[in-house]
């Protein structure tokens, strides 16, 4: 088995959250599974000061930031082929919504990259498992809205609103605990959107990996 893991940068603010992402990687090794990190090779929408919270105006590219979570095991997400892997999963962080997608610009009117939407589609076509965790459900609910998928972010009103919007079917979820859409093959889980550390960020994550894994 190999999994597919998406990234989007490197820090929560406008990247892929980094607890979430090395808690992905862990869990996954901890269950004897390859993996290959994977990131479109484009330009942050966002750059960020994580001491502050301010915009930076030095530029970063997604592909490289991604690369520090990855120690240099990247590949570039217009190499990615469905066939060469048995799922999918995509940590959260603000540059989900921000990179992969504008979701947190636009709500439910936004737009996915071509290249992570084809991504996103050939393993749903293919019937392989997706997981994703924090505000990547959105990118989900967006990407397969008209499949009626079922995702949680958690239970933020605002937020489930503006995936419902998409089409998609919210349902809250604890942040140790996993949603399952069985007919979809989806499993999300709140991660950071509820966790107020690493542990129980790993309660959930753990058991989104082991599904997906063994689903």
């Amino acid at each position: 088995m190999k999994i597919a893991v998406i990234l989007a940068g490197s820090g929560v603010f406008d990247g892929s959250e980094i607890h979430e992402a090395t808690l992905t990687l862990l869990a996954l090794d901890q269950a004897g599974v390859q993996y290959q990190c994977m990131a479109p090779n484009i330009a942050q929408s966002a750059n960020v000061n994580h001491l502050n919270n301010e915009s930076l105006s030095t530029p970063r590219n997604v592909f490289e930031e991604s690369a520090r979570i990855a120690r240099g095991d990247i590949l570039d997400l217009k190499d990615a082929k469905v066939a060469d892997y048995d799922a999918v999963i995509i940590p959260g962080g603000f540059g989900v919504a921000l990179n992969l997608c504008d979701f947190a610009l636009k709500g439910s009117d936004c737009q996915v990259d071509k290249q992570v939407e084809d991504l996103i589609l050939g393993f749903y076509q293919e019937r392989k498992v997706i997981g994703a965790m924090c505000i990547a459900p959105a990118l989900i609910a967006k990407v397969l809205g008209k499949e009626d998928v079922l995702v949680s972010i958690g239970n933020d009103e605002g937020t489930a609103d503006a995936i419902e919007a998409c089409g998609a079917i919210h349902e809250n979820c604890a942040v140790d605990e996993i949603l399952v859409d069985e007919a979809n093959r989806v499993v999300t889980t709140p991660a950071y959107m509820l966790a107020t550390g690493p542990a129980e960020a790993w309660s959930g994550i753990e058991k989104l990996v082991k599904k997906v894994i063994n689903f």
